[in-house]
């Protein structure tokens, strides 16, 4: 994953009140990710996707043999996992039965993030190195509070040009409006992302080969139903999982979620992609919605080394200038793409790209530009293996 993370941790707690707790007394060594409700199957895949190595889990009096029995086989399948146990730390009783289990340590809800983040600290270093997959392919996430279709107009030609690169590509379209990538194509799909979370142990080469949209360049596009859950329901475990098969098939990855307001899931993919586009423009009241949610993740102290402003629509001869918005941002700015608004209404209404319709215009060498950097990133990466409905379809 991220290279800005520098450790995954697991954690099954009560709410997500004492979720936030943890990840804000852990935010300096990495990331906390919610295990869901208590599944031993459940933590034992995302301990295997995750590559984590210490697990925390809430205990209470009504639901204590049972959080002691998902401690104990957890330890039975994995012994060298370290767990911490969670709760009331003036209940002995619930501190005896941690203990029992296995669990390396029981800390009290609430307790100093500086205690907290110690006793981590120490358990690491007694803890064996585990080292992540650098076989999972790279992962871009396009991100802005603004809601319109050029979120998806630039991500479905970033990940075109990736694609061109020779690298297997997949466009995961998350923003609002809904498959706006795929209707910007012409394109239909029947299998979108809430059947790819409802299958993603049942996601391989085949089924991929099968069921993923595919645009005339080879591009796999994956994309909002309008029926499928909204994102802040999606769980951050059951987006792990996806993620982690998903990068194990493709090369590159690149995410658009313009338009989706702050939730645990969107911030599980900009904690975890390898770069974040920041995507704004010179509306100073878009601006300011976007540096709304920026400094609320930065105070909670999300990790946005890898972020860079991506500023669309760009007008030279109107403030704020490029310079000024890369210092609001306290972000290096890797483009600013030129409004252009004729030849985007025209790519919109006629369903082709702007490589087709405009391959001289300047958005479109930016966009190609930017698209070749980003495709840089994963250009060493092995390529995956093509499913036998791929192969007997005799395509590259």
């Amino acid at each position: 994953m991220s290279q800005n993370l520098s450790q995954t941790f697991l954690a099954i707690t009560r709410n997500s009140t004492d979720l936030e707790w943890l990840q804000g007394a852990l935010a300096p060594l990495g990331q906390v990710v919610s295990a869901g409700g208590g599944s031993l199957d459940e933590l034992l895949a995302l301990v295997d996707v995750t590559f984590a190595s210490l697990v925390f889990v809430g205990l209470d009096r009504d639901h204590v043999v049972a959080q002691s029995a998902l401690i104990e086989g957890a330890l039975e399948a994995k012994p060298m996992l370290a767990i911490v146990a969670l709760g009331d730390g003036m209940d002995n009783q619930l501190v005896l039965n941690a203990m029992r289990a296995g669990a390396r340590d029981f800390v009290a809800y609430g307790s100093r993030s500086s205690e907290v983040a110690g006793l981590v600290r120490r358990l690491s270093k007694r803890l064996p190195p585990v080292a992540p997959n650098t076989q999972h392919g790279g992962l871009t996430v396009l991100y802005g509070v603004q809601s319109n279709a050029d979120g998806a107009l630039l991500a479905n030609h970033m990940a075109q040009v990736v694609q061109k690169s020779g690298q297997q590509t997949l466009l995961l379209d998350l923003g609002l409006p809904r498959g706006d990538s795929l209707a910007l194509l012409g394109l239909e799909s029947s299998f979108n992302f809430g059947d790819a979370l409802r299958h993603v142990r049942r996601l391989d080469a085949t089924l991929i080969d099968s069921a993923f949209t595919r645009c005339e360049v080879g591009l796999r596009i994956l994309a909002y139903a309008n029926n499928d859950e909204s994102l802040e329901q999606t769980s951050a475990a059951e987006l792990y999982m996806l993620l982690s098969v998903l990068r194990q098939h493709f090369q590159h990855i690149v995410v658009n979620l313009t338009g989706q307001p702050d939730s645990e899931a969107l911030r599980t993919f900009v904690s975890h992609c390898d770069k974040l586009l920041w995507y704004t423009d010179q509306n100073v009241l878009d601006c300011r919605r976007n540096l709304a949610v920026l400094n609320l993740w930065r105070e909670k102290g999300m990790k946005l080394d890898h972020a860079k402003l991506l500023v669309d629509r760009y007008l030279r001869s109107v403030a704020p200038d490029s310079d000024t918005l890369g210092k609001s941002f306290g972000m290096e700015i890797i483009a600013t793409l030129t409004y252009s608004p004729e030849v985007r209404l025209n790519a919109k209404n006629q369903g082709v790209t702007l490589f087709e319709l405009a391959p001289r215009e300047g958005l479109t060498q930016s966009l190609r530009a930017l698209g070749e950097r980003l495709a840089k990133r994963s250009e060493g990466l092995a390529k995956p293996k093509s499913g036998w409905f791929n192969r007997l379809r005799g395509a590259q």
